[in-house]
């Protein structure tokens, strides 16, 4: 039995749906790193003189969250009722019309607007396309494929950035309007190629379009391979058997809440919104967003010089971020955000006294700021290699394949919310709190290593369906000391257990 003829098959067909996740992370980083240079354009602020405020002002940025967080909401609904194609569909859509509407604003109710229209649609691509990928990705790709995408939304920050140090000379509306604009480019870069590749063969079984899904996974495997090949359909036996598994153990709503369901849902779902909690109260968008304002009016750059700093910030960070993928599957995530907790906790733990020793001796500031800003630039290394794409590829791996749709959007969802606070109270923090505001991440940061050294398992080198079986063998919330639970190379164990489910197939 052949499968449909196709042009796109095996890496080609990965490639595709890589670059489906990769694009829409770029809009996503995109989208965090151009509104920092926006707020300070001269401009702008003549346009919307009610942004010299700092609650407005942070409104404005972070009006984007919540729709964001909205969108993440609407994907928790609709992720497993459209598919991922179709949903990622819907999201770019409305990233079109939330674009357009930022860079013809004329007021700021329609720039408020538009910015959560654009939220609502990145909401819905940012929750998505991480599964899809996922779903179609083999185990020992899955984190660097997922990382690519992951890393390429701080390429994207870092031009922004480099977009708005160029703008700088701009006195008029160019300053501003052309970067809102240019994100539309990213809709015609990415919305073709919906039209090329095959909705998750785990979504197509989950909806029990088997015939497709058998397609879809011959398609992955390579080119004339047939759908009864041995290795597709051990692989569709695998899958079916982990979502019939799914299906027996189904129970009440409050009985996963409380834990009483064998696969534990509700727990992995708290696991992979945890890791979006981390990443945002390590303090990834108080900088980014407010990086150059900071450096303006605290550290005392000029907004020339800041703009600069802020780009060059970018670019670093871009580095680092992809040279998380050399360490994503090699040591696992338990290790990357266990690290990268402990050398985030000490930049800002060494910015917060440095600033406050710029602010008790004048004569110093010049010489503190200089090492301010060196520990901004060295955390964005330590977050780029770390936490930069470590929560998103943990949220779309932990989560059952009934709930990982759910778990991924509660845990963008997470993502989104936090930011908005975080980008709102921000300015006002540091007008209120000056150094003490970083010290407060650093206490944040430094409590996520014993956290994850207790209660999170390893999700790498491990498939999709070994993770039912992790939570069904391993039931209490504890996993230090447990291998099965934490080492990074797949237990044996789960070898066998997905060979018995073949078998029992």
């Amino acid at each position: 039995m052949i499968r449909h003829k196709s042009t796109i098959y095996g890496g080609k067909l990965i490639a595709m749906i890589t670059l489906v996740d990769t694009i829409s992370s770029c809009w996503f980083g995109y989208d965090q790193g151009v509104f920092a240079g926006v707020l300070i354009s001269t401009d702008f602020k003549a346009v919307f003189p009610e942004t010299l405020d700092a609650n407005i002002s942070g409104i404005t940025s972070s009006c984007f969250f919540i729709g964001a967080f909205l969108g993440s909401i609407a994907a928790f609904v609709l992720g497993d009722k459209l598919g991922r194609r179709k949903t990622i569909a819907l999201g770019l859509i409305l990233n079109l019309i939330g674009a357009t509407l930022q860079f013809l604003s004329w007021g700021l109710p329609q720039m408020i607007i538009g910015r959560v229209v654009n939220g609502l649609g990145i909401g819905l691509t940012s929750t998505t396309t991480p599964v899809y990928l996922s779903e179609c990705a083999k185990s020992h790709q899955r984190g660097m494929l997922v990382g690519i995408g992951a890393s390429s939304n701080v390429t994207m920050f870092a031009l922004a950035n480099w977009i708005n140090y160029a703008l700088f000379s701009q006195t008029g509306p160019m300053q501003w309007r052309f970067p809102l604009a240019f994100q539309i480019i990213f809709f015609f870069m990415i919305a073709p190629l919906l039209f090329f590749v095959p909705d998750s063969p785990r979504w197509l079984l989950l909806v029990d379009r088997e015939a497709e899904a058998l397609d879809v996974l011959a398609r992955l495997a390579g080119k004339d391979i047939p759908m009864d090949d041995a290795g597709v359909t051990a692989e569709f036996r695998s899958i079916k058997s982990a979502i019939d598994l799914e299906r027996e153990d189904r129970t009440p709503l409050m009985d996963v809440i409380c834990f009483r369901d064998k696969t534990h849902n509700f727990r992995r779902l708290i696991l992979s919104c945890g890791t979006q909690f981390m990443q945002q109260f390590s303090g990834i968008n108080a900088l980014g967003f407010y990086l150059p304002t900071l450096l303006t009016e605290n550290v005392g750059f000029t907004e020339e010089m800041s703009r600069l700093i802020a780009a060059v910030n970018g670019t670093v960070y871009l580095i680092s971020a992809f040279g998380s993928l050399i360490g994503i599957d090699r040591f696992g995530r338990r290790k990357l955000m266990m690290w990268g907790s402990i050398l985030m906790g000490l930049c800002h733990l060494i910015a917060s006294l440095t600033l406050r020793e710029s602010d008790a001796d004048i004569s110093k500031r010049e010489l503190m700021g200089n090492v301010t800003t060196a520990m901004f630039i060295v955390y964005h290394v330590f977050f780029g290699v770390t936490f930069a794409s470590t929560p998103w590829i943990y949220s779309a791996e932990v989560n059952s394949l009934g709930w990982r749709a759910r778990g991924a959007a509660a845990a963008t969802a997470t993502n989104w919310l936090l930011g908005f606070v975080v980008t709102q109270y921000t300015k006002v923090g540091i007008d209120n709190l000056k150094w003490a505001f970083y010290l407060m991440f650093a206490i944040f940061c430094f409590s996520w290593f014993p956290i994850i050294l207790l209660f999170y398992p390893e999700t790498s080198n491990r498939t999709l369906e070994d993770m039912d079986h992790m939570f069904i063998q391993n039931p209490s919330i504890f996993v230090y000391g447990k291998p099965d639970m934490t080492q990074h190379i797949r237990p044996l164990s789960f070898i066998d257990a997905e060979a018995q489910r073949i078998a029992n197939c």
